[in-house]
Protein backbone atom coordinates (compact mmCIF):
# COMPACT_ATOMS: atom_id res chain seq x y z
CA UNK A 1 0.00 0.00 0.00
CA UNK A 2 1.40 3.47 -1.16
CA UNK A 3 0.59 5.96 1.15
CA UNK A 4 -0.04 9.82 -0.11
CA UNK A 5 -0.34 12.72 2.13
CA UNK A 6 -1.24 16.32 0.82
CA UNK A 7 -2.77 19.83 1.81
CA UNK A 8 -0.11 21.09 4.00
CA UNK A 9 0.85 24.69 3.71
CA UNK A 10 1.03 27.95 5.82
CA UNK A 11 -2.03 28.77 7.88
CA UNK A 12 -2.17 31.94 10.56
CA UNK A 13 -3.40 31.02 14.29
CA UNK A 14 -6.94 30.39 14.25
CA UNK A 15 -6.85 28.54 10.78
CA UNK A 16 -7.98 26.01 9.43
CA UNK A 17 -6.36 23.15 6.85
CA UNK A 18 -7.67 19.68 5.83
CA UNK A 19 -5.04 17.10 5.58
CA UNK A 20 -5.43 14.14 2.46
CA UNK A 21 -4.23 10.70 2.67
CA UNK A 22 -4.76 8.85 -0.77
CA UNK A 23 -3.77 5.29 -0.95
CA UNK A 24 -2.81 3.07 -3.61
CA UNK A 25 -5.22 0.16 -3.22
CA UNK A 26 -8.70 -0.85 -2.63
CA UNK A 27 -7.30 -2.65 0.22
CA UNK A 28 -7.50 0.39 1.95
CA UNK A 29 -10.68 -0.54 3.73
CA UNK A 30 -9.38 -3.28 5.49
CA UNK A 31 -6.71 -0.94 7.49
CA UNK A 32 -6.54 1.76 10.69
CA UNK A 33 -5.22 4.63 9.36
CA UNK A 34 -3.82 7.22 11.84
CA UNK A 35 -1.80 10.59 11.69
CA UNK A 36 0.94 11.50 12.88
CA UNK A 37 3.26 14.87 13.28
CA UNK A 38 6.90 15.59 13.95
CA UNK A 39 7.87 19.13 15.18
CA UNK A 40 11.40 20.41 14.61
CA UNK A 41 13.65 18.84 17.40
CA UNK A 42 10.98 16.63 18.08
CA UNK A 43 9.97 12.89 18.12
CA UNK A 44 7.08 11.83 16.24
CA UNK A 45 3.72 11.92 18.00
CA UNK A 46 0.27 10.70 17.63
CA UNK A 47 -2.24 12.81 16.50
CA UNK A 48 -6.12 10.81 15.45
CA UNK A 49 -6.48 7.46 14.22
CA UNK A 50 -9.71 5.72 12.53
CA UNK A 51 -10.87 2.53 12.24
CA UNK A 52 -11.33 0.22 9.11
CA UNK A 53 -15.24 0.82 8.81
CA UNK A 54 -14.91 4.87 10.13
CA UNK A 55 -17.03 4.05 13.25
CA UNK A 56 -13.97 4.45 15.65
CA UNK A 57 -11.57 7.18 16.42
CA UNK A 58 -9.04 8.12 18.88
CA UNK A 59 -7.50 11.26 19.26
CA UNK A 60 -4.73 12.83 20.83
CA UNK A 61 -5.45 14.66 24.18
CA UNK A 62 -3.68 18.29 22.37
CA UNK A 63 -5.83 18.15 19.12
CA UNK A 64 -9.20 16.36 21.03
CA UNK A 65 -12.09 19.03 19.68
CA UNK A 66 -10.39 20.94 17.38
CA UNK A 67 -9.36 18.15 14.68
CA UNK A 68 -11.65 15.45 13.35
CA UNK A 69 -10.37 12.70 11.35
CA UNK A 70 -12.16 10.42 9.07
CA UNK A 71 -12.10 8.59 5.59
CA UNK A 72 -13.89 7.70 2.47
CA UNK A 73 -13.22 4.03 1.26
CA UNK A 74 -15.14 4.85 -1.92
CA UNK A 75 -12.37 7.39 -2.74
CA UNK A 76 -9.70 5.25 -0.88
CA UNK A 77 -8.76 8.59 1.07
CA UNK A 78 -8.50 9.43 4.62
CA UNK A 79 -8.67 12.78 5.43
CA UNK A 80 -8.13 15.02 8.63
CA UNK A 81 -9.39 18.33 9.48
CA UNK A 82 -7.96 20.78 11.44
CA UNK A 83 -9.24 23.74 12.85
CA UNK A 84 -8.73 25.74 15.54
CA UNK A 85 -4.52 25.85 14.47
CA UNK A 86 -1.99 27.18 16.98
CA UNK A 87 1.51 27.77 16.82
CA UNK A 88 2.19 24.15 18.32
CA UNK A 89 0.40 22.39 15.70
CA UNK A 90 3.42 23.22 13.29
CA UNK A 91 4.82 19.83 12.12
CA UNK A 92 5.34 17.41 8.96
CA UNK A 93 2.60 15.19 9.12
CA UNK A 94 2.90 12.04 8.65
CA UNK A 95 -0.32 9.23 7.38
CA UNK A 96 0.00 5.16 8.59
CA UNK A 97 -1.80 2.22 7.71
CA UNK A 98 -2.29 -0.49 10.57
CA UNK A 99 -3.22 -4.24 9.23
CA UNK A 100 -3.45 -5.07 13.15
CA UNK A 101 -6.69 -3.46 14.28
CA UNK A 102 -5.68 -3.70 17.64
CA UNK A 103 -6.99 -0.66 19.04
CA UNK A 104 -4.72 -0.54 22.17
CA UNK A 105 -1.86 0.22 19.81
CA UNK A 106 -3.08 2.91 17.27
CA UNK A 107 -1.23 6.05 19.28
CA UNK A 108 2.13 3.36 18.72
CA UNK A 109 3.98 4.73 15.20
CA UNK A 110 5.28 0.72 15.31
CA UNK A 111 2.24 -0.67 15.16
CA UNK A 112 1.50 0.93 11.48
CA UNK A 113 3.04 -1.07 8.40
CA UNK A 114 2.90 1.51 5.86
CA UNK A 115 3.66 5.59 5.81
CA UNK A 116 3.38 8.09 3.41
CA UNK A 117 6.00 11.20 2.59
CA UNK A 118 4.94 13.86 5.64
CA UNK A 119 3.23 16.80 4.56
CA UNK A 120 4.41 20.17 6.37
CA UNK A 121 1.85 22.38 8.18
CA UNK A 122 3.24 25.74 9.37
CA UNK A 123 0.83 27.66 11.74
CA UNK A 124 2.09 31.53 11.65
CA UNK A 125 1.11 34.20 14.46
Amino acid sequence: VQLQASGGGVVQTGGSLRLSCAASERTFGRFVMGWFRQAPGKEREFVAAINFSGGSTAYADSVKGRFTISKDTAKITAYLQMNSLNLEDTAVYYCAADSTHIRSSWSMSSAYDYWGRGTLVTVSS
